[in-house]
Protein backbone atom coordinates (compact mmCIF):
# COMPACT_ATOMS: atom_id res chain seq x y z
CA UNK A 1 0.00 0.00 0.00
CA UNK A 2 1.14 3.22 -0.62
CA UNK A 3 1.98 5.93 2.42
CA UNK A 4 -0.43 8.11 0.30
CA UNK A 5 -3.43 6.00 -0.07
CA UNK A 6 -5.29 5.83 3.49
CA UNK A 7 -6.99 2.69 4.93
CA UNK A 8 -10.20 3.35 5.64
CA UNK A 9 -11.57 2.95 9.46
CA UNK A 10 -14.57 1.68 10.87
CA UNK A 11 -17.76 3.70 11.48
CA UNK A 12 -18.45 5.07 14.71
CA UNK A 13 -21.16 4.00 16.09
CA UNK A 14 -23.54 6.87 16.10
CA UNK A 15 -22.69 7.28 12.31
CA UNK A 16 -23.99 3.67 11.38
CA UNK A 17 -26.56 4.34 14.09
CA UNK A 18 -27.14 7.82 11.69
CA UNK A 19 -27.60 5.46 8.35
CA UNK A 20 -29.69 3.38 9.82
CA UNK A 21 -32.28 6.11 11.24
CA UNK A 22 -32.47 7.91 7.72
CA UNK A 23 -33.76 4.25 5.99
CA UNK A 24 -35.91 3.49 8.66
CA UNK A 25 -37.34 7.06 9.33
CA UNK A 26 -37.47 8.28 6.55
CA UNK A 27 -39.55 5.02 5.11
CA UNK A 28 -41.58 5.21 8.23
CA UNK A 29 -42.51 8.90 8.04
CA UNK A 30 -43.43 8.39 4.63
CA UNK A 31 -45.60 5.24 4.96
CA UNK A 32 -47.40 6.29 7.99
CA UNK A 33 -47.10 10.60 7.74
CA UNK A 34 -47.94 11.06 3.99
CA UNK A 35 -49.05 8.10 2.73
CA UNK A 36 -46.58 7.93 0.22
CA UNK A 37 -44.30 4.64 -1.58
CA UNK A 38 -41.09 3.84 0.32
CA UNK A 39 -38.79 3.77 -2.73
CA UNK A 40 -37.40 7.73 -2.90
CA UNK A 41 -36.84 7.96 1.26
CA UNK A 42 -35.10 4.57 0.79
CA UNK A 43 -32.85 5.74 -1.56
CA UNK A 44 -32.41 8.46 0.81
CA UNK A 45 -30.83 6.18 2.91
CA UNK A 46 -28.90 4.99 0.17
CA UNK A 47 -27.02 7.97 0.16
CA UNK A 48 -26.84 8.89 3.70
CA UNK A 49 -25.10 5.19 4.29
CA UNK A 50 -23.16 5.89 1.46
CA UNK A 51 -21.67 9.40 2.66
CA UNK A 52 -20.93 7.72 6.01
CA UNK A 53 -19.00 5.40 3.95
CA UNK A 54 -17.01 8.12 2.37
CA UNK A 55 -16.95 9.62 5.81
CA UNK A 56 -15.07 6.71 7.20
CA UNK A 57 -12.26 6.66 4.23
CA UNK A 58 -14.31 4.13 1.56
CA UNK A 59 -13.42 5.00 -1.46
CA UNK A 60 -16.33 5.47 -3.96
CA UNK A 61 -15.10 2.20 -6.31
CA UNK A 62 -15.08 0.43 -3.03
CA UNK A 63 -19.02 1.69 -1.78
CA UNK A 64 -20.04 0.79 -5.69
CA UNK A 65 -18.75 -2.03 -5.71
CA UNK A 66 -20.87 -2.55 -2.08
CA UNK A 67 -24.03 -1.37 -4.40
CA UNK A 68 -24.22 -3.37 -7.02
CA UNK A 69 -22.68 -6.22 -5.23
CA UNK A 70 -26.06 -6.03 -3.23
CA UNK A 71 -28.22 -5.89 -6.06
CA UNK A 72 -26.49 -8.77 -7.61
CA UNK A 73 -27.58 -10.73 -4.62
CA UNK A 74 -31.02 -10.07 -5.49
CA UNK A 75 -31.46 -11.21 -9.06
CA UNK A 76 -32.47 -14.02 -8.21
CA UNK A 77 -35.17 -12.69 -6.18
CA UNK A 78 -36.32 -10.35 -8.86
CA UNK A 79 -36.04 -13.28 -11.36
CA UNK A 80 -38.62 -15.18 -9.37
CA UNK A 81 -41.09 -12.45 -8.85
CA UNK A 82 -41.69 -11.27 -13.13
CA UNK A 83 -42.06 -15.27 -13.38
CA UNK A 84 -44.26 -15.20 -10.24
CA UNK A 85 -46.00 -12.40 -11.75
CA UNK A 86 -46.49 -14.44 -15.45
CA UNK A 87 -47.46 -17.46 -14.02
CA UNK A 88 -50.48 -15.89 -11.80
CA UNK A 89 -51.48 -14.48 -14.99
CA UNK A 90 -51.91 -17.59 -17.23
CA UNK A 91 -53.06 -19.62 -14.15
CA UNK A 92 -55.98 -17.38 -13.86
CA UNK A 93 -56.66 -17.48 -17.62
CA UNK A 94 -56.20 -21.07 -18.29
CA UNK A 95 -58.62 -21.99 -15.59
CA UNK A 96 -56.16 -23.29 -13.18
CA UNK A 97 -56.86 -20.67 -10.19
CA UNK A 98 -61.03 -20.51 -11.00
CA UNK A 99 -60.71 -24.40 -10.77
CA UNK A 100 -59.20 -24.06 -7.54
CA UNK A 101 -61.67 -20.94 -6.02
CA UNK A 102 -64.81 -23.10 -7.30
CA UNK A 103 -63.98 -26.43 -5.20
CA UNK A 104 -62.54 -24.26 -2.52
CA UNK A 105 -65.72 -22.37 -1.40
CA UNK A 106 -67.70 -25.70 -1.91
CA UNK A 107 -65.90 -27.82 -0.06
CA UNK A 108 -64.67 -24.93 3.03
CA UNK A 109 -66.43 -23.21 5.86
CA UNK A 110 -65.56 -19.82 7.36
CA UNK A 111 -65.50 -21.38 10.24
CA UNK A 112 -62.55 -23.57 10.03
CA UNK A 113 -61.18 -22.23 6.73
CA UNK A 114 -58.30 -20.09 8.64
CA UNK A 115 -56.72 -23.22 10.81
CA UNK A 116 -57.61 -25.09 7.53
CA UNK A 117 -55.15 -22.92 5.13
CA UNK A 118 -52.51 -22.43 7.84
CA UNK A 119 -52.58 -26.89 8.27
CA UNK A 120 -52.13 -26.98 4.05
CA UNK A 121 -50.04 -24.23 3.61
CA UNK A 122 -47.54 -25.71 5.98
CA UNK A 123 -47.64 -29.08 4.86
CA UNK A 124 -47.48 -27.81 1.35
CA UNK A 125 -44.05 -25.95 2.49
CA UNK A 126 -42.50 -28.03 4.59
CA UNK A 127 -43.17 -30.69 1.81
CA UNK A 128 -41.30 -28.66 -0.88
CA UNK A 129 -38.97 -26.26 1.46
CA UNK A 130 -40.05 -23.04 -0.02
CA UNK A 131 -42.35 -20.35 1.24
CA UNK A 132 -42.59 -18.19 -1.62
CA UNK A 133 -43.73 -20.99 -3.91
CA UNK A 134 -46.60 -21.73 -1.28
CA UNK A 135 -47.45 -18.12 -1.52
CA UNK A 136 -47.32 -17.64 -5.37
CA UNK A 137 -49.47 -20.84 -5.91
CA UNK A 138 -51.91 -21.79 -3.13
CA UNK A 139 -51.64 -19.03 -1.17
CA UNK A 140 -53.11 -17.15 -4.14
CA UNK A 141 -55.97 -19.47 -4.18
CA UNK A 142 -56.77 -19.33 -0.31
CA UNK A 143 -56.84 -15.92 -0.92
CA UNK A 144 -59.33 -16.07 -3.62
CA UNK A 145 -61.69 -17.96 -1.34
CA UNK A 146 -61.28 -16.54 2.03
CA UNK A 147 -62.83 -13.36 -0.06
CA UNK A 148 -65.92 -15.76 -1.47
CA UNK A 149 -65.82 -16.49 1.97
CA UNK A 150 -66.52 -13.08 3.21
CA UNK A 151 -63.06 -13.04 5.48
CA UNK A 152 -60.83 -10.05 5.60
CA UNK A 153 -58.11 -10.18 3.36
CA UNK A 154 -54.73 -9.30 6.37
CA UNK A 155 -56.29 -12.26 8.05
CA UNK A 156 -56.10 -14.61 4.97
CA UNK A 157 -52.76 -13.35 4.32
CA UNK A 158 -51.57 -14.18 7.85
CA UNK A 159 -53.01 -17.57 8.13
CA UNK A 160 -51.51 -18.19 4.50
CA UNK A 161 -47.98 -16.89 5.52
CA UNK A 162 -48.19 -18.50 8.82
CA UNK A 163 -48.08 -21.91 7.42
CA UNK A 164 -45.24 -21.33 4.48
CA UNK A 165 -43.25 -20.24 7.15
CA UNK A 166 -43.58 -22.91 9.48
CA UNK A 167 -43.23 -25.54 6.61
CA UNK A 168 -40.28 -23.35 4.97
CA UNK A 169 -38.39 -23.02 8.53
CA UNK A 170 -38.55 -27.04 9.10
CA UNK A 171 -38.07 -28.35 5.92
CA UNK A 172 -34.80 -29.89 5.72
CA UNK A 173 -35.45 -29.13 1.46
CA UNK A 174 -35.12 -25.32 2.64
CA UNK A 175 -32.10 -23.01 1.68
CA UNK A 176 -32.56 -20.84 4.76
CA UNK A 177 -32.86 -24.05 6.75
CA UNK A 178 -29.59 -25.73 5.17
CA UNK A 179 -27.78 -21.67 5.46
CA UNK A 180 -28.40 -21.41 8.97
CA UNK A 181 -26.61 -24.46 10.83
CA UNK A 182 -23.50 -23.86 7.79
CA UNK A 183 -23.08 -20.67 8.95
CA UNK A 184 -23.13 -21.60 12.94
CA UNK A 185 -20.83 -24.85 12.55
CA UNK A 186 -24.20 -27.26 13.31
CA UNK A 187 -25.78 -29.98 11.28
CA UNK A 188 -29.21 -30.04 9.64
CA UNK A 189 -30.91 -32.24 11.82
CA UNK A 190 -28.99 -31.30 15.00
CA UNK A 191 -30.57 -28.17 13.90
CA UNK A 192 -34.03 -29.10 12.71
CA UNK A 193 -34.32 -30.98 16.27
CA UNK A 194 -33.53 -28.24 18.30
CA UNK A 195 -35.78 -25.94 16.27
CA UNK A 196 -38.96 -28.05 17.43
CA UNK A 197 -39.09 -26.97 21.16
CA UNK A 198 -39.81 -22.92 19.87
CA UNK A 199 -41.39 -23.75 16.53
CA UNK A 200 -43.98 -25.61 18.74
CA UNK A 201 -44.85 -23.11 20.77
CA UNK A 202 -45.22 -20.48 17.88
CA UNK A 203 -47.38 -22.80 15.81
CA UNK A 204 -49.14 -24.66 18.37
CA UNK A 205 -50.12 -20.69 19.84
CA UNK A 206 -50.90 -19.49 16.24
CA UNK A 207 -53.37 -22.71 15.35
CA UNK A 208 -55.47 -21.83 18.35
CA UNK A 209 -55.62 -18.01 17.45
CA UNK A 210 -56.50 -18.85 14.15
CA UNK A 211 -59.19 -21.20 15.66
CA UNK A 212 -60.62 -18.49 17.74
CA UNK A 213 -60.67 -16.13 14.83
CA UNK A 214 -62.37 -18.35 12.51
CA UNK A 215 -65.06 -19.17 14.91
CA UNK A 216 -66.02 -15.31 14.41
CA UNK A 217 -66.67 -16.13 11.21
CA UNK A 218 -68.62 -18.75 11.43
CA UNK A 219 -71.94 -19.41 8.92
CA UNK A 220 -73.93 -16.57 10.11
CA UNK A 221 -71.27 -14.08 8.63
CA UNK A 222 -70.91 -15.57 5.30
CA UNK A 223 -72.90 -13.95 2.61
CA UNK A 224 -73.93 -17.89 1.21
CA UNK A 225 -75.68 -15.71 -2.06
CA UNK A 226 -72.74 -13.89 -2.71
CA UNK A 227 -70.39 -17.62 -3.19
CA UNK A 228 -73.05 -18.48 -4.74
CA UNK A 229 -73.11 -15.61 -7.48
CA UNK A 230 -68.85 -16.30 -7.60
CA UNK A 231 -69.76 -20.06 -8.58
CA UNK A 232 -72.22 -19.35 -11.27
CA UNK A 233 -70.03 -16.56 -12.45
CA UNK A 234 -66.98 -19.16 -12.55
CA UNK A 235 -68.57 -21.84 -13.86
CA UNK A 236 -70.08 -19.44 -16.74
CA UNK A 237 -66.63 -18.18 -17.65
CA UNK A 238 -64.25 -21.31 -17.25
CA UNK A 239 -64.12 -24.91 -17.77
CA UNK A 240 -63.94 -25.99 -14.40
CA UNK A 241 -62.14 -29.43 -14.01
CA UNK A 242 -60.52 -31.92 -11.66
CA UNK A 243 -57.49 -31.61 -14.84
CA UNK A 244 -56.51 -28.08 -14.18
CA UNK A 245 -55.22 -29.19 -10.33
CA UNK A 246 -52.19 -31.17 -12.73
CA UNK A 247 -49.80 -27.49 -12.31
CA UNK A 248 -50.33 -26.73 -8.56
CA UNK A 249 -49.20 -30.23 -8.13
CA UNK A 250 -46.86 -30.31 -10.75
CA UNK A 251 -45.27 -27.18 -8.56
CA UNK A 252 -45.13 -29.56 -5.37
CA UNK A 253 -43.34 -32.57 -7.34
CA UNK A 254 -40.99 -30.69 -8.97
CA UNK A 255 -40.06 -28.60 -5.52
CA UNK A 256 -40.14 -32.03 -3.67
CA UNK A 257 -37.47 -33.05 -6.30
CA UNK A 258 -35.55 -30.07 -5.44
CA UNK A 259 -35.57 -28.42 -8.90
CA UNK A 260 -34.79 -25.08 -8.66
CA UNK A 261 -37.28 -22.54 -8.35
CA UNK A 262 -37.08 -20.59 -11.69
CA UNK A 263 -37.58 -23.52 -13.75
CA UNK A 264 -39.49 -24.90 -11.01
CA UNK A 265 -42.17 -22.16 -11.83
CA UNK A 266 -41.83 -21.89 -15.03
CA UNK A 267 -43.04 -25.59 -15.50
CA UNK A 268 -45.89 -24.40 -13.84
CA UNK A 269 -46.67 -21.62 -15.92
CA UNK A 270 -45.91 -23.69 -19.00
CA UNK A 271 -47.96 -26.62 -17.91
CA UNK A 272 -50.96 -24.40 -17.43
CA UNK A 273 -50.51 -22.63 -20.89
CA UNK A 274 -51.14 -26.01 -22.32
CA UNK A 275 -54.28 -26.69 -20.71
CA UNK A 276 -55.73 -23.32 -21.68
CA UNK A 277 -55.52 -24.24 -25.14
CA UNK A 278 -56.55 -27.45 -24.84
CA UNK A 279 -59.80 -26.81 -22.99
CA UNK A 280 -60.57 -23.26 -22.34
CA UNK A 281 -59.86 -22.16 -26.24
CA UNK A 282 -56.62 -19.50 -25.38
CA UNK A 283 -54.56 -18.04 -28.02
CA UNK A 284 -50.55 -17.88 -28.12
CA UNK A 285 -51.60 -13.97 -28.21
CA UNK A 286 -53.73 -14.03 -25.08
CA UNK A 287 -50.83 -15.90 -23.30
CA UNK A 288 -48.45 -13.29 -24.97
CA UNK A 289 -50.91 -10.26 -23.62
CA UNK A 290 -51.51 -11.99 -19.88
CA UNK A 291 -48.26 -12.60 -19.23
CA UNK A 292 -47.02 -9.33 -19.22
CA UNK A 293 -50.35 -7.02 -18.62
CA UNK A 294 -52.42 -9.64 -16.29
CA UNK A 295 -55.42 -11.04 -16.93
CA UNK A 296 -58.29 -9.09 -17.24
CA UNK A 297 -61.67 -10.59 -17.02
CA UNK A 298 -65.36 -9.94 -17.94
CA UNK A 299 -67.29 -12.21 -15.90
CA UNK A 300 -70.50 -9.93 -15.45
CA UNK A 301 -69.91 -10.15 -11.37
CA UNK A 302 -67.51 -7.07 -10.46
CA UNK A 303 -66.52 -9.00 -7.09
CA UNK A 304 -65.29 -12.08 -9.13
CA UNK A 305 -63.61 -9.32 -11.98
CA UNK A 306 -61.95 -7.63 -9.07
CA UNK A 307 -61.02 -11.02 -7.35
CA UNK A 308 -59.16 -12.30 -11.21
CA UNK A 309 -57.77 -9.18 -11.99
CA UNK A 310 -54.39 -10.23 -10.77
CA UNK A 311 -50.97 -11.27 -12.28
CA UNK A 312 -48.39 -10.03 -15.28
CA UNK A 313 -44.69 -9.53 -15.33
CA UNK A 314 -45.60 -5.79 -15.07
CA UNK A 315 -47.44 -5.90 -12.00
CA UNK A 316 -44.17 -6.49 -9.81
CA UNK A 317 -42.39 -3.97 -10.66
CA UNK A 318 -43.26 -1.82 -8.23
CA UNK A 319 -41.36 -4.46 -5.91
CA UNK A 320 -39.05 -5.58 -8.71
CA UNK A 321 -38.14 -1.62 -7.68
CA UNK A 322 -38.21 -1.90 -3.65
CA UNK A 323 -36.10 -5.24 -3.90
CA UNK A 324 -33.53 -3.17 -5.68
CA UNK A 325 -33.33 0.01 -4.14
CA UNK A 326 -33.22 -1.63 -0.79
CA UNK A 327 -30.29 -4.03 -1.41
CA UNK A 328 -28.23 -1.02 -2.46
CA UNK A 329 -28.63 0.32 1.50
CA UNK A 330 -27.81 -3.58 2.28
CA UNK A 331 -24.70 -3.44 0.25
CA UNK A 332 -23.24 -0.25 1.21
CA UNK A 333 -24.01 -1.15 4.84
CA UNK A 334 -22.35 -4.55 4.59
CA UNK A 335 -19.35 -3.34 2.66
CA UNK A 336 -18.69 -0.46 4.61
CA UNK A 337 -19.12 -2.20 7.89
CA UNK A 338 -22.14 0.12 9.59
CA UNK A 339 -24.30 -2.92 10.57
CA UNK A 340 -21.21 -5.05 12.22
CA UNK A 341 -20.17 -1.83 14.64
CA UNK A 342 -23.82 -1.58 15.88
CA UNK A 343 -23.53 -5.68 16.54
CA UNK A 344 -20.20 -5.31 18.41
CA UNK A 345 -22.42 -2.61 20.51
CA UNK A 346 -25.03 -5.32 21.50
CA UNK A 347 -22.31 -7.79 22.13
CA UNK A 348 -21.14 -5.32 25.10
CA UNK A 349 -24.26 -5.49 26.61
CA UNK A 350 -25.08 -9.06 26.27
CA UNK A 351 -23.62 -10.69 29.78
CA UNK A 352 -25.99 -13.06 30.41
CA UNK A 353 -27.06 -16.26 27.90
CA UNK A 354 -30.41 -14.92 27.80
CA UNK A 355 -29.36 -11.33 26.90
CA UNK A 356 -26.74 -13.07 23.63
CA UNK A 357 -29.49 -15.23 22.61
CA UNK A 358 -32.03 -12.12 22.44
CA UNK A 359 -29.29 -10.10 21.14
CA UNK A 360 -28.51 -12.86 18.59
CA UNK A 361 -32.39 -12.78 17.29
CA UNK A 362 -32.82 -8.79 17.39
CA UNK A 363 -30.00 -9.00 15.21
CA UNK A 364 -31.67 -11.07 12.69
CA UNK A 365 -34.68 -9.01 12.83
CA UNK A 366 -32.63 -5.61 12.42
CA UNK A 367 -30.77 -6.85 9.62
CA UNK A 368 -33.77 -7.56 7.49
CA UNK A 369 -34.90 -3.91 8.37
CA UNK A 370 -31.74 -2.87 7.09
CA UNK A 371 -29.80 -5.06 4.87
CA UNK A 372 -33.77 -5.85 3.15
CA UNK A 373 -32.72 -9.31 2.58
CA UNK A 374 -33.66 -12.60 4.82
CA UNK A 375 -30.06 -14.84 3.38
CA UNK A 376 -27.63 -12.12 4.18
CA UNK A 377 -29.88 -11.75 7.48
CA UNK A 378 -29.30 -15.36 8.19
CA UNK A 379 -25.34 -14.92 7.05
CA UNK A 380 -24.54 -11.99 8.99
CA UNK A 381 -26.07 -12.88 12.65
CA UNK A 382 -25.00 -16.42 12.74
CA UNK A 383 -21.25 -15.51 11.71
CA UNK A 384 -21.25 -12.66 13.80
CA UNK A 385 -22.42 -14.28 17.32
CA UNK A 386 -20.41 -17.60 16.81
CA UNK A 387 -17.52 -16.77 17.85
CA UNK A 388 -19.31 -15.26 21.35
CA UNK A 389 -21.45 -18.72 21.63
CA UNK A 390 -17.98 -20.62 21.73
CA UNK A 391 -16.58 -18.57 24.06
CA UNK A 392 -19.18 -19.37 26.47
CA UNK A 393 -19.34 -22.67 25.89
CA UNK A 394 -22.76 -22.64 23.86
CA UNK A 395 -23.69 -25.51 21.61
CA UNK A 396 -23.98 -23.65 18.04
CA UNK A 397 -27.37 -24.84 17.50
CA UNK A 398 -28.65 -22.89 20.16
CA UNK A 399 -27.40 -19.63 17.96
CA UNK A 400 -28.66 -21.73 14.67
CA UNK A 401 -32.34 -21.98 16.13
CA UNK A 402 -32.60 -17.85 17.25
CA UNK A 403 -31.09 -16.94 13.73
CA UNK A 404 -34.05 -18.75 12.27
CA UNK A 405 -36.35 -17.93 14.94
CA UNK A 406 -35.63 -13.99 13.78
CA UNK A 407 -33.87 -13.90 10.45
CA UNK A 408 -36.01 -16.65 8.09
CA UNK A 409 -39.35 -15.65 9.33
CA UNK A 410 -39.11 -11.74 10.16
CA UNK A 411 -38.31 -10.99 6.29
CA UNK A 412 -41.59 -11.02 5.35
CA UNK A 413 -42.76 -8.16 8.11
CA UNK A 414 -40.63 -5.73 6.51
CA UNK A 415 -42.55 -3.68 3.51
CA UNK A 416 -38.60 -2.63 2.00
CA UNK A 417 -37.47 -6.13 2.49
CA UNK A 418 -37.31 -8.67 -0.72
CA UNK A 419 -39.59 -11.11 1.49
CA UNK A 420 -41.84 -8.64 2.22
CA UNK A 421 -42.06 -7.30 -1.09
CA UNK A 422 -42.62 -10.50 -2.55
CA UNK A 423 -45.60 -11.09 -0.28
CA UNK A 424 -47.13 -8.53 -0.54
CA UNK A 425 -47.19 -8.29 -4.11
CA UNK A 426 -48.01 -11.64 -4.86
CA UNK A 427 -50.96 -11.48 -2.19
CA UNK A 428 -52.20 -8.16 -2.94
CA UNK A 429 -51.88 -7.33 1.11
CA UNK A 430 -50.14 -4.85 1.94
CA UNK A 431 -47.18 -5.97 4.63
CA UNK A 432 -48.28 -3.80 7.51
CA UNK A 433 -51.82 -4.80 7.04
CA UNK A 434 -51.17 -8.65 7.10
CA UNK A 435 -48.63 -8.40 9.90
CA UNK A 436 -50.66 -7.92 13.33
CA UNK A 437 -52.22 -11.58 11.56
CA UNK A 438 -49.27 -13.29 11.08
CA UNK A 439 -48.64 -14.67 14.31
CA UNK A 440 -46.08 -17.21 13.76
CA UNK A 441 -43.89 -14.92 12.08
CA UNK A 442 -43.64 -12.36 15.06
CA UNK A 443 -44.47 -15.32 17.52
CA UNK A 444 -40.90 -16.96 17.16
CA UNK A 445 -38.82 -14.34 17.89
CA UNK A 446 -40.84 -13.75 21.24
CA UNK A 447 -40.45 -17.67 21.67
CA UNK A 448 -36.93 -18.20 21.39
CA UNK A 449 -35.82 -14.90 23.46
CA UNK A 450 -38.49 -16.59 26.05
CA UNK A 451 -36.65 -19.63 25.84
CA UNK A 452 -33.21 -18.21 26.10
CA UNK A 453 -33.79 -16.14 29.33
CA UNK A 454 -35.51 -19.02 31.18
CA UNK A 455 -32.73 -21.39 30.07
CA UNK A 456 -35.35 -23.71 28.66
CA UNK A 457 -33.76 -26.44 26.52
CA UNK A 458 -30.28 -24.60 25.80
CA UNK A 459 -27.73 -26.76 25.75
CA UNK A 460 -23.61 -26.23 26.06
CA UNK A 461 -21.00 -27.66 24.25
CA UNK A 462 -20.05 -30.38 27.12
CA UNK A 463 -23.35 -31.85 26.84
CA UNK A 464 -22.11 -32.71 22.96
CA UNK A 465 -18.44 -32.98 22.83
CA UNK A 466 -18.82 -34.00 18.64
CA UNK A 467 -19.88 -30.19 18.34
CA UNK A 468 -16.58 -28.99 19.35
CA UNK A 469 -15.46 -30.46 16.28
CA UNK A 470 -17.94 -28.22 14.54
CA UNK A 471 -17.37 -25.02 16.17
CA UNK A 472 -13.34 -25.64 15.11
CA UNK A 473 -14.64 -25.74 11.49
CA UNK A 474 -16.91 -23.08 12.11
CA UNK A 475 -13.90 -20.88 13.67
CA UNK A 476 -12.04 -21.97 10.25
CA UNK A 477 -14.84 -20.30 8.17
CA UNK A 478 -14.94 -17.49 10.25
CA UNK A 479 -11.42 -16.37 9.59
CA UNK A 480 -11.57 -17.42 6.23
CA UNK A 481 -11.13 -14.42 3.49
CA UNK A 482 -14.45 -15.30 2.11
CA UNK A 483 -16.92 -12.23 2.49
CA UNK A 484 -20.50 -12.34 3.60
CA UNK A 485 -22.03 -10.97 0.20
CA UNK A 486 -19.94 -13.86 -1.19
CA UNK A 487 -21.84 -16.58 0.80
CA UNK A 488 -25.20 -15.54 -0.03
CA UNK A 489 -27.92 -17.87 -1.16
CA UNK A 490 -26.75 -21.93 -1.81
CA UNK A 491 -26.18 -22.23 -5.09
CA UNK A 492 -28.75 -23.99 -7.33
CA UNK A 493 -31.46 -23.53 -4.67
CA UNK A 494 -34.68 -22.04 -4.19
CA UNK A 495 -35.58 -18.98 -2.90
CA UNK A 496 -37.86 -19.48 0.22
Amino acid sequence: MSEMTKAPRGPYFWEAVLSMLALVGGISSAIVFYEQDPHIPMLLGVMVACIIGLRAGYSWHVIQEGMIGGVTNALQAVIILMIIGILIGIWIMSGVVPTLLYYGLQALSPSYFLAATLVICSITSLATGSSWGTTGTLGIAFMGIGSGLGLPEPIVAGAVLSGAYFGDKMSPLSDTTNLAPAMVGTDLYTHIKHMTYTTSVSIGLTLVLFVIIGLGYGADHADLSQIEVFLTALNDNFVISPVFLIPPVLVCVVSYFRVPAIPGITIGALSAAILGVMFQGNGYGDFLDVALNGFSPDTGVGEVDELLAKGGMLSMMYTVAIIVVAMMFGGVAERTGQMRVVVQRLLERAKSTGSLIASSALTGIAANLLVCDQYMAIVMSGRMFAQEYRDRGLHPKNLSRAVEDSATVTANLVPWNSGGAYQSGVLGVATLAYLPFNFFCWLSPLVTILFGYMGWTIQRIEDDPDSVLAFAAADAEDHGETGMAEIGKPTGSSVS
